[in-house]
């Protein structure tokens, strides 16, 4: 005879798959929360609500159509109902007893259009949607109409955190100037925006950079950090230097709400752990922002945001320009001082503007100099002032230096016997020799 099964004392639990909304419904009925009037009230308001939720999705006349509509309607009920109510039967019973069975559905369609109008990424980006589009249901809610609860829920938690950090992103832009449509032109990710201001704030500016304001802003930042940097021994070798520029401070705003806190605190530990790289690196700003950079760091580029406008950028390029350009010529532009500096470069000299009568003489010999290879190379100048003069300018240099080269090229370049004396006598009188 076989032994008798063995019968165990645990616990057996039930699978209910029953949509939460006939849960909700039988408890009611079973408890006396939920009478007949009730029951035929809701008998009489769901026919209506399909054909409703079938016209809006497709065809109220299609069986088909109406047939999904009866599934959304109760899965629209059950949503609202198990959010609203925490899961707890006796609170949706409740619920369905003293509000409208179509009311019910309306919450759980204004919840799942919360949920879908919460961003799915942290990225900004121009909204093309036209008008005939926002007639008709927002995008995926057909979709999301036949979810279950724990699919809403899963995708709440998903996209919360996402508004929260696009929501801290537009407040820190808001606080420097910028609004959400330009962030939105610019392409941009909610990440890269509240790290930018946060170095912004850092500098004490008020407005959110472009390119050059913010290479400014790396730059006063590892003034600050070498200011602030303790001296000494102590601080010897590369790991030192980044544990010192990993306590550099990086502050919240004192008026940073506090529901934005937690969310910009956490990418301010990001900006913390860039450091080393942007305040010890010896590379310029746009080397390590710009491009891969050394030493196993990744790369800066795309971390961090600044304004592309390129009048400015080209403006500060052109600033620049002037500015070396002031500092190779002296600030002196006269015919004499440019040709005195564009001979000495054709020389293979250091550039100058003013040539004493012994430097001139040595100059004129070392282009008089006998080789295979000429001393003198007049397109060397015509390089230097492409690359160096200010571009509005460089049209009437080119011009000044050839016609220039016309005349004394020959006289340069000459072994005649009286050659020495007439190129100096050359540079006298179209170059600044001081006597």
């Amino acid at each position: 005879m076989m032994p008798l099964p063995t019968v165990s004392s645990a616990p057996v639990s039930l699978y209910d798959a029953r949509p939460f909304f006939e849960k909700a419904l039988q408890f009611g009925l079973r408890n006396g929360l939920i009478g007949h009037q009730k029951l035929d009230a809701i008998r009489t308001d769901a026919p209506k609500g399909m054909v409703q939720i079938a016209r809006y999705f497709g065809n109220e006349f299609l069986r088909p159509d109406l047939e999904k509509a009866r599934d959304r309607l109760v899965n629209l009920v059950s949503l609202y109902l198990e959010s609203t109510s925490g899961g707890d039967v006796k609170r949706a019973a409740e619920s369905l007893r003293d509000h409208s069975f179509l009311s019910r559905s309306k919450g759980g369609s204004d919840l799942l259009k919360a949920l879908l109008a919460l961003p799915e990424s942290t990225s900004f980006h121009a909204d093309f949607t036209s008008a005939d589009d926002e007639r008709g249901p927002p995008k995926g809610l057909a979709e999301w109409s036949l979810k279950s609860f724990a699919e809403y829920q899963a995708e709440l938690a998903r996209r919360s955190p996402v508004k929260q950090e696009k929501d801290a992103a537009i407040w820190l832009a808001g606080q420097l100037g910028l609004q959400e449509d330009a962030l939105e032109e610019a392409h941009t990710h909610a990440e890269a925006v509240i790290r930018t201001a946060l170095l912004v704030l850092a500098t004490q500016r008020t407005d959110m950079p472009d390119w050059p304001a913010f290479e400014e802003i790396v730059a006063d930042l590892r003034k600050k950090y070498r200011a602030a940097r303790p001296r000494g021994p102590a601080l010897a070798g590369k790991k030192a230097a980044g544990a010192s520029a990993r306590a550099f401070t990086i502050a919240l705003p004192d008026n940073l709400p506090d529901d934005l806190r937690g969310v910009v605190q956490a990418v301010q530990q990001s900006v913390v752990a860039d450091l080393p790289q942007i305040l010890e690196g010896s590379l310029p700003a746009r080397a390590i922002f710009a491009h891969d950079s050394e030493d196993h760091h990744p790369p800066l580029l795309g971390r961090y945001f600044w304004l592309e406008d390129m009048a400015s950028e080209i403006e500060h390029h052109e600033r620049a320009v002037s500015q070396a350009w002031d500092k190779a010529t002296g600030g002196n532009c006269d015919d004499g001082s440019l040709l005195t500096l564009f001979t000495c470069v054709a020389a293979g000299a250091a550039p100058k503007t003013m040539l004493t009568e012994k430097s001139a003489i040595a100059l004129v010999r070392s282009i008089q100099k006998p080789g295979a290879k000429p001393g003198f190379q007049p397109e060397r100048a015509h390089q230097y002032i492409l690359a160096h003069a200010p571009v509005q300018f460089q049209d009437d240099y080119v011009q000044l230096w050839t016609d220039f080269i016309d005349e004394a090229l020959p006289v340069l370049q000459s072994d005649a016997t009286f050659a020495q004396q007439d190129a100096l006598a050359l540079l006298r009188r179209e170059c600044h020799v001081k006597a």
